[in-house]
């Protein structure tokens, strides 16, 4: 049992997720530096267990691109937007998002904020696929989205204009 409870404080995830889902994602976080096939299905056994919850999505995006497996980060990422957009009352789409800003407040619940911070990783994943221009459109309507930057995007095009140069 006590194997358990340090598996249970490995990664603090929403307090507002179910618990067997959060004991997933820890199983999960645990295994992932020495069974990545076995932290991998564990993911998606969490994700599969309730697909509306955000920190599924997070987890299971975090995971693929550590493992340098990009283009299913990137998909992990997208489908994450559409279900935050989905929560939040808005749409997924963050051009038509940005072009009607003042209609949503995107920093009104973890949902809306949630969908901020994964579009700061769908930026980062496209720069690191030598996407640039994609990367750079994104967090340029990313800065309009969240002037107060609690994304953290700032950090992100700061990479991208070192890119650049």
């Amino acid at each position: 049992m006590a194997s358990l409870a340090f598996v249970e404080e490995r990664v603090m995830f929403s307090p507002n997720m179910p618990a067997e889902v959060n004991h997933l994602l820890q199983a999960a976080v645990a295994a992932s530096s020495t069974d990545q096939s076995g932290a991998e299905a564990l993911f998606l056994q969490a994700h599969a267990l309730d697909s509306r919850c955000l920190q599924t999505y997070f987890a299971l995006y975090k995971f693929y691109f550590f493992q340098k497996r990009l283009v299913d980060a990137e998909r992990v990422v997208i489908a994450g937007l559409e279900e935050s957009a989905r929560q939040s009352g808005f749409p997924s789409d963050y051009r038509r998002l940005a072009r009607n800003r003042q209609k949503w407040n995107l920093y009104a619940n973890e949902s809306s904020l949630f969908y901020l911070y994964t579009l700061k990783a769908l930026a980062f994943i496209k720069l690191r696929l030598g996407f640039t221009i994609d990367a750079q459109l994104i967090l340029s309507h990313l800065q309009q989205l969240d002037p107060e930057d609690l994304s953290g995007a700032s950090v992100i095009m700061d990479l991208a204009a070192g890119v650049t140069e």
